[in-house]
């Protein structure tokens, strides 16, 4: 349990990473955020149709339809949250290319507070991202260790969309940091949530159960916020090109440790 928190920690706390790139470094690469995007998505598409779901439809007492109903539920919760929950983002609504170009350093006037809603929203994202970690580290330590290092992937450049327009409207490297570090501490927090309620109640069927909704989270946060990211950054081909390799490296990788 503890060496899954630890993963979880890492992977959020990861933002920090990014926040201190965009105190440094002061232009990106379009491309390479693109890539790096398409190559978290990749990761954890594979990860959650081959190992999340296929161990889920193998655990007794889930089964084939057990596994699916629990992926699409996870599919719905994330929905949900994106739903109820007021956030800005990367890539919607008013930070469109073009509004916020992070990669071209244009911003909108109200710098700090489009800082702020997307430290908000990537807050908000990273929540069920924590639980995810978690419970695949709780399955088995490099199918967490896997999950960790692609959401650290992705949670790297968000730390820099926070930090990069707080940085330019304040000039206060401390707040720039701190709204970076906090939006990462809310992925360990979710899975200390995800600990507290599991632990009790743990089991091959529950784990199972879990496993496949975890899935369907992750598909969820890859459709619907890296891959739109990745093309705002980059409209052209490193996103795919990211996604693939994600894909190729990450079935290299399960191939190895079988």
């Amino acid at each position: 349990m503890w060496i899954a928190l630890l993963l979880a920690m890492g992977a959020g706390l990861s933002t920090t990473i990014g926040s201190l790139l965009g105190l440094v470094v002061k232009r990106a690469s379009p491309r390479f955020i693109g890539f790096t995007l398409g190559f978290s998505a990749g990761v954890m598409i594979l990860v959650s149709f081959v190992e999340l779901l296929a161990g889920a439809i193998r655990t007794e007492g889930v089964g084939f339809l057990g596994a699916y109903m629990a992926f699409f539920a996870g599919m719905g919760s994330y929905f949900l949250i994106d739903l109820l929950i007021p956030h800005d983002y990367i890539a919607q609504h008013d930070h469109r290319k073009g509004a916020f170009d992070l990669a071209g350093g244009r911003f909108p006037p109200a710098l700090s507070r489009t800082g702020l809603l997307v430290a908000l929203g990537i807050a908000i994202h990273n929540f069920p991202e924590g639980i995810a970690t978690f419970v695949g580290g709780l399955k088995d330590f490099n199918l967490g260790l896997a999950i960790a290092v692609a959401i650290a992937a992705h949670n790297i450049p968000e730390g820099l969309a926070i930090s990069v327009p707080v940085y330019a409207a304040t000039g206060s490297r401390k707040k720039a940091f701190l709204w970076s570090f906090l939006s990462g501490v809310s992925e360990p927090v979710g899975a200390a949530l995800a600990a507290a309620v599991l632990m009790p109640i743990l089991s091959e069927r529950v784990l199972g159960f879990v496993l496949a909704a975890t899935g369907g989270i992750m598909v969820s946060i890859s459709i619907d916020e890296l891959i739109p990211v990745a093309k705002a950054f980059d409209p052209e081909h490193s996103p795919i090109l990211g996604l693939i390799a994600g894909m190729m490296v990450m079935a290299f990788s399960l191939w190895m440790l079988r």
